[in-house]
């Protein structure tokens, strides 16, 4: 034989085998993807957006005694409803919007807040006179044709408005006060790129391109929410062929750093700055932090930023109604202890509701573990003694290291599956937050309805990363950033309910160990220590506000406090005095934690909600909520969202029309 002919002896099965493979992967592929078309755009479970639910504007409630009755109803057991479908642990709007997706298809729910008034980080308190926002800034995505708004439409019945915020929406200010640098960030499709170009000249194409990625990284973050909600080996299947990150532009980015990013883009220091200054809405610094993030917030924005008219707490305000009209309710100073389980290990297995009262000594460390198996639902603590309250279901809202670490039994907490998720997540960056009450209005104080993002240089990564490795009372004196927004000038019926009075909202980062200490502390009397370290850090401030807002001067301030990270401990719950949940850092962003960590818990019957299944924030806190609902309900309501959207753009065109 010659040595050519045995080549073609060999080549022709070889090639044979190739091409069977390709057919043989062609076909695997296709079957991928008519299955994955069949998955996501097959409706199975209730829609609960197959009505238009909303209503016409009813007169707005500025009386707080009468807010109150909706959002400060304390527990006691004889308001707990019968036959309940499922309980939520927790008020922020992560339980909350999922307790209405529920409660719209008739299901009845049982929300448990723990604070003395619902809605989490969109609850409202009143200071000498002052009403203070803790948590709502300000949110994108809320054109009237938008996914996003029609599905908040819905959640409130048409009842929740929303004020634009001015153009431009943020000020970047870089520098000591000798030479700070101020650039205005613009909302608008073109108009964000247009005005940048017009501060940084020369820089156009790191401008052009800078924005271009960061458009097709958030865009694809519709991938994040479909592993979320595949059936688990098919998310397992994309992730570990590698299929994810070529299907997916957002995990394709996932891994890298905003700072190597931005510093492929561009040599401009102030530049790399305006790019990255949104950092403090996700709590990484920029080599820490995911683009992929990152991409969501500058994209979040780009047609608008609003404000709810009334406040935030109009946002819970309206959803609670809801709950209510399906045969659910919303209980406040409601601790839930531990959440009860059957000998099944199913979280709430039964029907009907089923209320008893127990000494709080009943069950203590130590007891035989199958008592706390015999039960089902949760505990509520009722002073000393405990109410147990059972549902087929149980949904927390109270974060996923109180759910995992706090709420569940000891020999369930060290269940594998359970430390899998904990070993792939930690705690976010403690927050501090001043409130500031001003005598003055918006115009005599300066204040517009929009932020101001201030940092003490461009150089973001050496300066807070500095900044939180200091010693307490170093760091007290050297504050590097801080937002500022003025709530009062945002919200147009402010005027009305406090006439010629303002409101500040500060907020930066501090770290849970310069505090904690006093953790165990009086809430409202944790000593001269602790009051003097607040102290210290307000002062260092205030000088900053006051030098970039000269109208608001130290005559004019009537109220001023902080909250520190223990204080976000005690009023919602954060453990590490976190104001986004878990961290979010670039291994957040791992799709092998994202299919890892789900709604459904390793434990039947148990899903988490709200900002440590999705993302952070007021949107990540819904978008937690309907990758929730779509496990609970068997449907994929993301895309139902977006249904909506069309059906509603539709219905108000035929409006107009006629």
């Amino acid at each position: 034989m010659e040595p050519n002919e045995e080549v073609n002896t060999v080549t022709v099965p070889t090639g044979f085998g190739r091409g069977a493979m390709m057919i043989a992967v062609g076909i695997i592929c296709a079957a991928l993807v008519i299955f994955l078309l069949h998955y996501v755009f097959g409706g199975r479970g209730p829609d609960p957006f197959e009505k238009d639910t909303r209503e016409p504007l009813k007169k707005r409630v500025y009386d707080k005694k009468e807010k109150n009755k909706v959002l400060k109803q304390g527990f006691v057991a004889n308001r707990v409803p019968e036959n309940l479908d499922a309980v939520v642990i927790g008020s922020g709007v992560g339980g909350l919007g999922l307790a209405v997706l529920l409660a719209k298809v008739g299901k009845r729910v049982l929300v448990l807040e723990q604070h003395s008034r619902a809605g989490g980080c969109c609850h409202t308190f009143t200071e000498k006179g002052f009403e203070f926002d803790v948590g709502i800034h300000y949110i994108g995505e809320l054109l009237d044709h938008k996914p996003f708004r029609c599905m908040l439409d819905q959640m409130t019945n048409g009842q929740l408005e929303w004020e634009p915020l001015e153009n431009p929406f943020d000020h970047v200010v870089l520098g000591p006060p000798e030479n700070r640098r101020r650039y205005p960030i613009y909302s608008g499709r073109t108009r964000f790129t247009d005005e940048l170009k017009k501060c940084f000249p020369g820089e156009e194409k790191a401008i052009d391109e800078f924005m271009k990625l960061a458009k097709k990284t958030g865009n694809g973050v519709w991938f994040l929410a479909l592993l979320k909600i595949l059936p688990l080996p098919l998310a397992k299947f994309l992730v570990h062929t590698g299929l994810v990150r070529h299907l997916s532009f957002f995990f394709k980015m996932a891994p890298r750093s905003l700072t190597d990013v931005v510093n492929e883009l561009t040599e401009n220091k102030d530049l790399r700055a305006v790019f990255s200054y949104i950092f403090g809405t996700y709590g990484k610094i920029p080599k820490d932090a995911s683009f992929a993030m990152h991409s969501l917030l500058i994209t979040h924005y780009l047609n608008g930023a609003w404000y709810p008219k009334g406040g935030a707490s109009e946002i819970a305000y309206h959803m609670i109604p809801i709950i209510e009209k399906a045969g659910g309710a919303v209980l406040v100073r409601a601790p839930v202890n531990r959440i009860l389980f059957n000998d099944a290990k199913e979280a709430c297995g039964g029907s009907s509701v089923s209320l008893h009262t127990v000494s709080s000594t009943s069950h203590r460390e130590g007891d035989s573990v199958c008592l706390c198996f015999m039960v089902s639902g949760v505990s509520v603590m009722k002073g000393q003694e405990e109410v147990h309250i059972h549902a087929p279901m149980i949904i927390s809202d109270a974060g996923i290291f109180n759910t995992y670490q706090k709420l569940i039994p000891k020999d369930l907490q060290t269940m594998p599956a359970i430390q899998k998720q904990l070993s792939m997540l930690k705690h976010g960056e403690g927050g501090l937050s001043i409130f500031m009450g001003l005598n003055g209005t918006k115009e005599e104080l300066g204040l517009k309805s929009d932020n101001y993002w201030i940092f003490a240089e461009n150089n973001f990564d050496e300066l807070v990363g500095n900044y939180m490795k200091k010693d307490r009372e170093e760091a007290a004196k050297n504050v590097p950033l801080l937002f500022v927004a003025s709530p009062s000038a945002k919200d147009p019926t402010w005027e009305a309910r406090s006439p010629g009075k303002s409101t500040l909202s500060l907020v930066t980062f501090a770290k849970y160990e310069w505090f904690e200490e006093w953790k165990d502390g009086k809430v409202t009397n944790r000593g001269r220590d602790y009051m003097e370290l607040k102290q210290a850090f307000i002062d260092t401030i205030l000088e900053v506000v006051m030098d970039v807002f000269p109208k608001i001067t130290r005559d004019k301030i009537e109220y001023i406090d902080a909250g520190t990270p223990i204080t976000n401990t005690h009023y919602i719950g954060a453990p590490k005095g976190e104001i986004y949940g878990a961290d979010h850092g670039i291994s957040r962003f791992d799709p092998e934690l994202n299919i890892t960590v789900r709604a459904e818990t390793p434990l039947k019957n148990l899903y988490l909600t709200g900002q440590d299944v999705f993302l952070c924030g007021f949107a990540g806190a819904l978008a937690g909520a309907l990758t929730c609902g779509s496990a609970i309900l068997n449907r994929n309501l993301h895309l139902d969202t977006i249904a909506l959207a069309k059906r509603t753009k539709f219905i108000n065109y035929k409006l107009k029309g006629e």
